[in-house]
């Protein structure tokens, strides 16, 4: 009985002792195929634009295809819940944000935790968002947005990218900070809510910068303010909302690169390597820049995490200043 034990205490002490040598052998095979990149907002979005920069970049890098899955719907919840639930195996990437931390107060069930369902990679970009109206809309400046909104209550309308994405949570809180209404069109995206701004299915929105952009420099649209602390160097005539005469708002979104909980920690540490000489490439770093990103840089997964936990907390506090309630 005694050398059964012993034997079998043996062995599981092998077992144990090879499992970090197992790992390190699947992170060096891996990836030996393809992998995917779910971005759970629609083609064209600002997120979609970054992973699609960054997937051309890592697939060079890493010597395997990367292969950008669109799966929107629901503020980013549905591809969001699909990735949660992919194997951890390195293979399934997600691309995530402000609005996958963020759901975790507006949704009562997003299908995930923001926390325990993913291991967060490393950050990839930040970007504000920017109020505009349409090109040829009356109303040319904030405070003429406010005036209307303030002499028609309830009757403008305004569109977002979905149900606690930053473009919705930064309306409220601009509404409620200046204590007016508007109603809420829901879409399923910021490239959606600005072809819903210049159509004038809308009244006015708070899209990311960098899909507005291109449209307020074409003359599609009027831009009346941004939401980051500073003005943008690309549009620089545009003030802040504090400039504004809006209130002290600052809203920033940032998104990255998260993956299944429960992948193997070099392989973790092999992907965040890779987004490391990805973000470090001029060219790359050039074109998340003209496509209106700002802080374009790298992340360890522990200030990833971080980010993560101080949007939460953010979220929280924003839907209380709105009046949001859970959905």
């Amino acid at each position: 009985m005694r050398r059964n034990f012993i034997g079998g205490a043996l062995a599981a002490a092998l077992v144990l002792a090879a499992g970090p040598v197992l790992a390190q052998k699947a992170a060096e095979a891996w990836p030996a195929r393809p992998i995917k990149w779910i971005v759970p907002y629609q083609a064209g979005s600002a997120p979609d634009a970054s992973a699609r920069v960054v997937a051309e970049a890592m697939a060079e890098i890493l010597h395997q295809p990367v292969i950008v899955d669109n799966k929107p719907g629901a503020g980013g919840n549905v591809g969001t819940q699909m990735a949660a639930h992919a194997p951890a195996d390195g293979y399934t990437w997600l691309f995530a944000g402000s609005p996958t931390a963020a759901a975790m107060r507006m949704y009562k069930a997003p299908g995930f935790d923001a926390l325990k369902d993913f291991t967060h990679v490393s950050l990839i970009n930040m970007a504000e968002a920017m109020l505009v109206v349409p090109a040829d809309s009356s109303i040319r400046s904030a405070g003429e947005l406010l005036a209307s909104l303030r002499q028609n209550p309830d009757k403008l309308s305004y569109g977002s990218g979905g149900v606690g994405t930053p473009s919705h949570l930064a309306t409220e809180l601009m509404l409620s900070a200046n204590d007016v209404k508007a109603v809420h069109v829901p879409y399923k995206g910021a490239a959606s809510i600005v072809v819903a701004t210049i159509g004038k299915e809308v009244d006015f929105s708070l899209p990311l910068l960098s899909v507005a952009a291109p449209q307020v420099q074409g003359g599609k649209l009027r831009a009346l303010a941004v939401t980051g602390a500073k003005r943008s160097p690309k549009l620089p005539d545009v003030p802040t909302m504090a400039e504004a005469g809006l209130g002290q708002i600052v809203i920033v979104a940032f998104g990255g690169l998260s993956v299944p909980v429960g992948t193997p920690a070099p392989i973790v540490a092999r992907i965040n390597a890779a987004v490391r000489q990805a973000l470090d490439r001029p060219e790359v770093r050039g074109k998340l820049e003209a496509a209106g990103a700002s802080n374009v840089a790298a992340s360890t997964p522990e200030q990833f995490t971080a980010a993560m936990k101080a949007e939460i907390a953010t979220t929280e506090r924003m839907m209380v200043a709105a009046k949001l309630e859970v959905q």
